[in-house]
């Protein structure tokens, strides 16, 4: 009986040792999963405060939970508005570099520009968002290949599909509008197809610009006096800025403003056409992880564009101008892929 005591005790101990092995082995492995996890610091410039760039900076920062859960990491987003001062946008790319950050977000045409400067020497890899125009910005060499640390996503303008759609609801239209900020590159490609458009079809257009919020207004009154048949805008972030302050003078006079996109249409322009500014927004976060978890080389990652045939009517001010909604669906449909409706409000739900 001692014996089988002893037997049954040593037995014991070594059931106990192997328990204790195998909790330190899945201790161990749990910490070597953990030491897996790594964190990405991402810094975003936000180029000013209006409801499409704010969508797109909402969808990165989600999109980017999505990928780190996915990855298994974390990315570490610090978000800034430089409020469309330079100085502030260059103090945030200069605290980006110094703290110093893993990748870049430049939203819109002047903060990638300025990220591009800044890290020709430090080769911080950049990424830019909703930037029309970046091979004419100098941003990249070409499209498919660009050639240094920066590549991104474009929200380039198909300026004639607009153009279309206001002679489509006014046949008559003869004297349209350009109304933009000359400083914006946004807008320099765009409004020069929209004056070859109109010279081609033989209809008269003038040049509004403003620099401001005051400036656009003005602007506008310019407008609303010269009787103007229609208003075209692209994708113009400092007319995006002032359409809550201007979209009910057009209203009134009759006048619509057709622009580059739904946000315009939100703040009560009567339409807006082009691309899908969230999904450029989660596109964007999808680039990013991609450079950073699976080291993808922004020198060969080709810039994304979107296809931009939906056309998003403000209803109420569609009324207010004297349209028929239905009308305007019914001519419209074959020159988008999709009608959407909104009404007027200061940024998207």
């Amino acid at each position: 009986m001692k014996n089988f005591k002893k037997i049954i005790a040593v037995l014991t101990s070594i059931a106990i040792i192997f328990a204790f092995a195998a909790c330190s082995k899945g201790a161990a492995q749990s910490g070597d999963a953990n030491a897996q996890a790594k964190t990405y610091k991402v810094g975003i410039c936000n180029y000013v405060d209006d409801a499409s760039l704010n969508q797109i900076v909402e969808n990165i920062e989600s999109q980017l939970k999505v990928a780190g859960e996915q990855n298994n990491c974390t990315f570490d987003v610090t978000v800034q508005n430089c409020n469309a001062d330079a100085s502030v946008m260059n103090q945030i790319i200069s605290s980006y570099i110094s703290e110093p950050v893993d990748l870049m977000i430049g939203v819109a045409t002047p903060v990638a520009i300025a990220m591009q400067a800044a890290t020709e020497d430090n080769k911080i890899p950049v990424v830019f968002a909703a930037v029309s125009d970046p091979v004419g910005a100098g941003l990249v060499a070409s499209a498919e290949a660009p050639g240094a640390n920066v590549t991104g996503t474009s929200d380039y303008l198909n300026t004639d599909s607009i153009m279309d759609l206001i002679f489509a609801n006014d046949e008559k239209a003869d004297n349209i509008a350009l109304l933009y900020d000359m400083g914006q590159d946004s807008s320099k490609t765009p409004i020069e197809n929209a004056k070859k458009y109109l010279d081609a079809k033989g209809v008269s257009y003038k040049e509004y610009t403003g620099t401001n919020v005051t400036e656009v207004q003005q602007a506008v009154s310019t407008i609303v006096k010269d009787k103007c048949s229609a208003v075209f805008t692209p994708t113009d972030n400092t007319i995006m800025t002032a359409e809550l302050s201007i979209y009910e003078d057009l209203a009134k006079a009759g006048i619509p403003h057709y622009t580059g996109a739904d946000s315009f249409a939100l703040n009560g322009a009567f339409l807006g056409y082009g691309v899908d500014y969230a999904a450029l927004g989660r596109d964007t976060a999808d680039m990013v992880a991609d450079i950073l978890v699976n080291e993808k080389d922004p020198a060969t990652y080709a810039v994304k564009f979107f296809d931009n045939g939906t056309a998003t009517i403000n209803t109420e001010t569609c009324t207010q101008i004297g349209f028929d909604f239905d009308t305007v669906k019914e001519k419209s449909s074959p020159l988008c892929t999709e009608i959407k409706t909104i009404t007027t409000a200061e940024s998207f739900e």
